[in-house]
């Protein structure tokens, strides 16, 4: 598949090619669907509460008298029935979890799908080279005019904050655009979008770095991975201390 190039200005400049193949080969809907729901469940905090009747701070004082006014009998104002009451059966302070889980292959193979089904329908606007000399809001919105970016759209910056500062602060004003970093796509990021607009090298590296091992070499050997480093336990002085006087205990004993 060929993917045309733009260059800052909303000019095309050239294509690249994409291997569909590598991406899937063709768009599996159930697979992104598992994903986009797994990305969407984990960001829940499990953390909505009510109150109750008993947590309310509203005066237990009757409402009026029990008879005689030819109305109903009430007590006080917090109970479940009345505006401002209490809720019945109150979600307590207990957190639920909605986390979801999903096999690490599953995943990165969902996130090439969704890329996938953004390239078939033409929703990718890949930049020859996506930074700017300096910030300027206007520029970044006339490429988005020239590119025909009319709708919510995704744009994938480098890992790397020296390249990217500039565009970041030239888009962060901008009405209908959402930023990322380029090696954290993701499914769900994608398709909460329409368009996505990334640079070619930052496409080119997440093609080819971690999310490309779909298979046993994504646990095997992983890509950017990061050695542990062993931490250094600090020496306790009263220990020390101890030792010595034991130490010297022992040599007083010898002699």
């Amino acid at each position: 598949m060929d993917v045309p190039v733009y260059n800052m200005q909303g000019q095309e400049a050239g294509s690249v090619s994409i291997d569909e193949a590598a991406l899937g080969g063709v768009v599996n809907p159930a697979l992104i669907k598992q994903a986009y729901v797994r990305y969407h469940a984990n960001l829940r905090q499990g953390s909505a509460r009510n109150k109750g009747r008993g947590d309310l701070t509203k005066t237990g004082k009757k409402w009026y008298k029990q008879k005689g006014t030819g109305r109903a009998r009430h007590g006080d104002r917090k109970v479940p029935i009345m505006v401002g009451g209490g809720v019945t059966f109150a979600k307590r302070k207990h957190r639920e979890d909605y986390h979801l889980d999903m096999p690490k292959k599953m995943r990165r193979k969902a996130n090439r799908n969704a890329l996938l089904a953004k390239l078939v329908d033409n929703e990718v606007k890949i930049i020859d080279d996506l930074s700017m000399d300096a910030p300027k809001t206007k520029a970044f919105v006339d490429l988005m005019a020239a590119l025909g970016l009319d709708r919510g759209t995704l744009l994938a910056l480098s890992g790397d904050p020296e390249k990217s500062k500039n565009a970041r602060l030239s888009a962060r004003n901008v009405e209908d655009i959402t930023m990322c970093r380029a090696d954290q796509l993701t499914a769900f990021e994608m398709l909460n979008h329409r368009y996505l607009v990334i640079g070619k090298s930052e496409l080119e590296a997440w093609l080819s770095g971690p999310s490309s091992q779909t298979d046993k070499s994504a646990k095997t050997d992983p890509q950017g991975r990061v050695e542990k480093v062993s931490r250094v336990r600090r020496k306790d002085p009263r220990k020390e201390r101890a030792q010595a006087r034991k130490a010297a205990a022992a040599g007083k004993g010898g002699e």
